[in-house]
């Protein structure tokens, strides 16, 4: 797969409703996951924890819930999501963006298996990158 750069929305607890909003302007395919799937307990068991919409036009949309705990702020709610299967290109992009700025996640192997860092690079911009690890 190739490298894609897609925008990635937070969502103060209307995830769901949002991303089926986004569905019903664009069409397409959408996927979801909850924070529950992923071994979370709790009153946000139930919340999404990752969704994407992909669009026969070849658009990709992506959403999550704000997690308690995790500042989330009107306005500055949008990141930018890298993502693909080729590590070095991947950890390159990663280390250049990350210099200088501010490390939230380090990359790391995941919960659902795949490397995953998150920053705010020198410019004030959010970075998602997720690199994806081939399967069993």
């Amino acid at each position: 797969m190739a490298s894609r750069l897609n925008p990635y929305i937070s969502f103060a607890d209307n995830a769901r409703e949002a991303m089926d909003f986004y569905k019903g302007v664009f069409g397409g395919t959408l996927t979801s996951n909850t924070f529950g799937e992923y071994g979370m307990e709790g009153p946000e068991s139930d919340k999404l924890m990752h969704s994407e919409l992909k669009t026969d036009a070849g658009l990709t949309l992506m959403g999550a819930d704000t997690p308690s705990g995790m500042q989330r702020t009107e306005g500055n709610n949008i990141t930018i999501s890298l993502s693909g299967d080729d590590s070095e290109e991947l950890h390159g992009y990663w280390d250049k963006l990350s210099e200088g700025g501010t490390i939230s996640v380090p990359m790391e192997k995941q919960m659902w298996g795949d490397e995953f860092g998150q920053c705010v690079d020198k410019f004030g911009v959010g970075w998602l990158v997720n690199i994806a690890q081939p399967q069993a």
